[in-house]
């Protein structure tokens, strides 16, 4: 479990991918999640391995979700996403595609 004072923001969860070459964007295209290497994943191809959740201090928008997800392929990097109304996925049914990506939570800290 990550504790409150060693990772407690976005860009802190972000570095510490990056630090490990995890960095990995995962973007939702009409054809699936891609990290800009030419490949397009499907839920069936993927799991969530972590989930980190932020909430603002007073403003609602302030609240995202980040996903560390892990491709079939061994490929980990991660998706971020706003709550609720504040999605920033207008062109695609990010929510509907996320709930179809299995979870695997495991307990490693990235």
């Amino acid at each position: 479990m990550i504790k409150p004072a060693e990772m407690t923001t976005l860009s802190q969860i972000i570095e510490k991918l990056r630090l490990k070459r995890h960095d990995n964007e995962f973007l939702l295209t009409p054809n699936g999640f891609s990290v800009g290497n030419g490949k397009f994943y499907h839920p069936e191809d993927l799991k969530i391995i972590k989930t980190y959740r932020f909430e603002g201090e007073s403003d609602p928008s302030d609240s995202s979700i980040l996903y560390v997800i892990q491709a079939k392929d061994g490929l980990i990097g991660y998706s971020i996403d706003a709550y609720g109304v504040y999605s920033n996925h207008d062109d695609v049914n990010y929510d509907e595609y996320i709930r179809r990506i299995p979870i695997e939570e495991k307990d490693t800290e990235f």
